[in-house]
């Protein structure tokens, strides 16, 4: 159920943050770096999570600057979601297992410090500026911030349950 407030969506960031950092922390470079049949690494999903909060943060302040926000990213459209994140792993291709992590770690603080920022009524009062749907801040921070914590985590889960087969 999505939070509905700014104290829940902070419980739900920490809480899927922890589950996703304690699963990955004891991983190696080499573990993470392992491509599945899709060509994706749990390296590619961490870096595609750290790279969509930014994303998020980038929509919020178009909105809020009155500019057209380019949803999910400039030139692309949702149902393009597929070569958008083909384009993300090849621009990611070359970062190591810890530079993933470390981009994870300083979106996620980036992530903490505008839900600090905010109150309920800034992240919940009504729709987020520039979404063009009726989604609040809220919602959209926690899409790409808990809920993406916990597609990683999931994902993560499967692929190391599958190599251990």
């Amino acid at each position: 159920m999505p939070a509905r407030s700014k104290d829940e969506l902070l419980a739900a960031t920490l809480e899927e943050y922890a589950r996703l950092d304690a699963l990955i922390a004891p991983l190696s470079e080499a573990e993470a770096m392992v491509k599945d049949e899709d060509n994706t690494s749990i390296k590619d999903v961490v870096g595609h999570r750290a790279h969509w909060i930014d994303l998020f943060l980038g929509w919020h302040a178009d909105g809020l600057a009155g500019k057209d926000v380019a949803f999910p990213a400039p030139g692309y459209k949702w149902n393009d979601l597929k070569a958008y994140n083909a384009r993300l792993r090849e621009a990611q291709s070359r970062l190591s297992w810890t530079e993933a992590r470390s981009l994870l770690t300083e979106a996620h603080a980036h992530l903490l410090g505008f839900i600090a920022g905010h109150d309920d009524g800034a992240l919940y009062g009504g729709p987020m500026q520039g979404a063009r749907n009726d989604w609040t801040t809220g919602r959209w921070a926690e899409a790409n911030g808990p809920s993406h914590y916990r597609s990683a985590s999931k994902y993560i889960r499967q692929i190391l349950k599958s190599r251990r087969s």
